[in-house]
């Protein structure tokens, strides 16, 4: 379903549009580019939500692989 809105464009977008559009209406490219560049920030909202979980699983292995080696060496010294 489309709705008519009315925006404001730099004439320097506008002419972009314009030359890009091909044989599609200048709505259809508008909405094509609308509908790429969300989709973009999504992508990047996940890349960073998941760069975020990394950082903390890396960190709390790091955490639990320093208690190993700790571990080990105390073994290694009493043998």
């Amino acid at each position: 379903m489309r709705i008519p809105k009315t925006v404001t464009m730099d004439e320097s977008v506008l002419a972009a549009v314009e030359r890009t559009k091909g044989e599609r209406s200048t709505s259809d490219r508008v909405n094509e580019l609308l509908k790429l560049g969300l989709e973009q920030e999504q992508r990047e909202a996940l890349e960073q939500e998941a760069a975020r979980f990394y950082a903390v699983a890396n960190q709390s292995d790091r955490t639990e692989e320093r208690a190993f080696q700790q571990a080990s060496v105390r073994r290694m010294r009493r043998e």
